[in-house]
């Protein structure tokens, strides 16, 4: 997959949507995905969140009483090689700016000021409601699945 290749060496900051489309196995994304985070395991790149994407994709699996599906969860966030980051000061200003600037709703300002805190050079999402951060480069999983990705 060549947009996998374009992120060799960097620093990927990660939204919620496509960690849950891998551990869900969602049918339409599971091939890009699993690349995506086998590349990650592999240390061809570096993926950060924030520990916003814990709490978000927690919410189903307890609401279902879904233990198996928690504990997954929890590996991948909190002992793989995805780095989640807690919110700290530095990160809470930079959302509050970015939230100032481009009426981004709290967990997303969260998410993008983790990715650059962390200084990431891309953001996986599928949120195309995100708007276009100069600081960023937007990775759409549906453009990447349909081809029409931008990179």
């Amino acid at each position: 997959m060549e947009w996998l290749r374009q992120l060799e060496g960097k620093i990927i900051g990660l939204d919620t949507s496509p960690l849950i489309y891998f551990i869900e196995e969602h049918p339409g994304y599971l091939d890009t995905v699993s690349g995506f985070f086998k590349a990650m395991e592999r240390g061809d790149f570096t993926v950060v969140t924030s520990t916003v994407t814990l709490m978000e994709v927690l919410v189903h699996p307890l609401r279902k009483n879904n233990a198996s599906l928690t504990a997954e969860y929890r590996d991948i966030l909190l002992h793989s090689t995805l780095y989640t980051q807690e919110l700290t000061n530095p990160i809470a200003e930079q959302a509050a700016q970015l939230r100032a600037s481009y009426s981004l709703r709290s967990p997303d300002a969260i998410q993008i000021a983790t990715a650059m805190h962390a200084g990431a050079s891309h953001f996986l999402t599928n949120d195309i409601r995100l708007p276009k951060i100069a600081a960023l480069k937007m990775l759409f999983l549906d453009e990447i699945v349909s081809g029409n990705s931008k990179n």
